[in-house]
């Protein structure tokens, strides 16, 4: 072997040598970048798998203040979309960057998705809001309404009774005694033969005039009414009762006096007696009165 050739053999090693230290430093660079780009990669997968878990929290919680059956629908549709990006994301190979990029994308639709969505749901809730705060409007002025429709009805009422009252009669100067067959007054029972009911009507010039029927209960000591008939009735406070004596008569507003009689033909024992007056449904007066043995 010549000296040349050895020259060129020392040569070639070198080169060699050198060769394969460039590759493998290149290799080992290659590598050194696939790592980094592999983490890299990594913490996009999970930055997007965080967010896309936040974006299903996000549809969950809309979902609980809508009351639009539409809108329910689409967001449950968004949120299960979602859900199985989030499912795709987790099979999903870090070292996929075109898919991990195509994720990217439709993350950012399903946000302007809800981004509508969510102007959709402050448009509803801000009508429903305007709604409700004119329902409260209108309750409180049905409210109001009401309350002066039944103080105008108090009133009413009120007004009438006082009429009611104005306008009722009035019996005074009840006198009752007895009378003898020569039409005696006495107290005696074994004497009488009749009761004389003898009293006034006041004058009343809020009374409707006219023809008016009295009647007139003689109550015993017993609290028992005399009667000459059981079918002699009269409307009192919505029932019918009994009187013992009636007589119709024309009454012009002005003082009037009224005689009314009781013949007796029962056994009366001695005792306080009471006279009860009424006229157009209403007790007009009352007086007690005495019956010696």
């Amino acid at each position: 072997m010549t000296a040349k050739s050895k020259i060129i053999i020392s040569i070639s090693a070198v080169l060699g040598t050198l060769i394969v230290a460039v590759l493998v430093f290149m290799i080992h660079k290659n590598n050194e970048q696939i790592k980094e780009m592999t983490q890299q990669y990594e913490i996009e997968k999970e930055q997007l798998a965080d967010e896309y878990s936040q974006l299903a929290i996000q549809y969950e919680g809309y979902q609980l203040n809508v009351n639009n059956d539409s809108l329910l629908d689409k967001l449950e549709n968004e949120r299960l979309k979602v859900q199985r990006l989030v499912e795709e994301l987790k099979t999903t190979k870090a070292t996929n960057s075109k898919r991990i990029n195509e994720l990217k994308k439709e993350l950012g639709v399903v946000r302007t998705v809800l981004r509508s969505y969510i102007e959709q749901v402050d448009s509803l809730n801000q009508e429903n809001a305007r709604l409700q705060k004119k329902n409260e409007e209108v309750t409180r002025k049905y409210q109001e309404i009401s309350r002066n429709a039944t103080e105008l009805k108090t009133q009413k009422e009120v007004l009438e009774k006082q009429v009611t009252l104005a306008s009722k009669l009035d019996a005074v100067g009840i006198i009752t005694e007895g009378l003898t067959k020569r039409n005696k007054s006495t107290d005696k029972i074994s004497r009488a033969e009749m009761l004389k009911i003898s009293f006034t009507l006041s004058k009343n010039i809020t009374a409707e005039v006219g023809e008016k029927d009295i009647f007139i209960r003689i109550v015993r000591p017993d609290e028992e009414v005399l009667i000459k008939d059981r079918n002699n009735l009269f409307r009192f406070e919505d029932s019918e009762i009994n009187y013992s004596v009636k007589k119709m008569v024309e009454y012009t507003g002005e003082e009037q006096p009224v005689v009314m009689y009781w013949n007796i033909e029962e056994f009366l024992s001695p005792g306080i007696y009471r006279i009860d007056i009424f006229a157009d449904g209403n007790i007009i007066g009352k007086k007690d009165f005495k019956l010696d043995k």
